[in-house]
C-alpha cells in the first residue's frame, strides 16, 4: 500500500515504528494481530499489524488517526508528521 506521507509506517515492523514514534502508549495482541497506539499533543494514531503470512512477522498495513482532544479524524499523515516531530 502506498500512501502519501505514510512512508516509513505501511510495511514497519514493531521494531522500526519504536524507532520512529518511541514507545507506543498501547501495545495490543489479538491471535496474530498487533496495535499499536502513539499519541502526542495533537493527535492519537493506532497503527494495525498483521503478518503477511502465517507465522510471519507482524507489519504495518493500516493506520488511523483522529485528534487528541476529541477524537476526530485528523489527516494521517500530518499526524504522522506531527508525532515524528515530537
Amino acid at each position: 500500500m502506498d500512501v502519501p506521507g505514510l512512508e516509513g509506517v505501511i510495511g514497519a515492523n514493531e521494531a522500526a515504528l519504536t524507532r520512529q514514534f518511541g514507545t507506543p502508549r498501547l501495545n495490543v495482541t489479538e491471535g496474530d494481530v498487533r496495535k499499536l497506539q502513539f499519541s502526542g499533543e495533537s493527535c492519537v494514531m493506532d497503527v494495525y499489524l498483521y503478518p503477511p503470512r502465517p507465522g510471519g512477522e507482524p507489519m504495518a498495513t493500516y493506520v488511523d488517526t483522529r485528534r487528541a482532544s476529541d477524537g476526530f479524524d485528523v489527516d494521517r499523515a500530518a499526524c504522522v508528521a506531527a508525532l515524528r516531530g515530537r
